[in-house]
This record gives C-alpha cells, structure tokens and sequence, in this order.
C-alpha cells in the first residue's frame, strides 16, 4: 500500500527558506520523505503521540502524521536540530 504525501503550508515554507542555505540537506529530506510512502515507520524514526512520528534526515527533522483510514502522511513541520 503507497501512502500520498501531503505537505502543510509552514512545513512548505521552511523547505523554501532551507533551499537557499542547504540544497544539498533538503533534497536528503524530500528523499526521506518520499520513502515514507512506502515505509511509514521506517526503524529511524521515533513516535511523537498519537499517530506522528518524527524523523531525522542530516541536521533537519521532520514531524509527520500517518492517517491510516485515508492512506496518507501529512508533513506537518520541517525544523534543524542544534
């Protein structure tokens, strides 16, 4: 079963900020993020709740719901660890 990605509008917008200062580091992330269709709890990501989980890709880390019933994964945040 594939899952859709969907990206909300501020995870969206960090992308666009990261993309000036770490093209490199942001595409890892969009990789990552497009295995989750295939994998949505892959072994390095950690449960965060109820339903998200988050992931860490380089020195970035994404916050992610996965929504069983209607089979997709919405990003809900895009952030850099220190």
């Amino acid at each position: 079963m594939t899952y859709r990605i969907i990206w909300e509008p501020g995870a969206t917008n960090a992308a666009v900020r990261f993309l000036k200062d770490d093209p490199t580091g942001l595409a890892a992330v969009y990789e990552a993020v497009d295995s989750l269709a295939e994998a949505p709890r892959p072994a390095q990501s950690t449960a965060y709740g109820p339903g998200a989980r988050r992931l860490r890709i380089g020195n970035c880390r994404v916050l992610y719901l996965i929504e069983d019933d209607a089979i997709r994964i919405l990003v809900t945040h895009l952030g850099r660890t220190p």
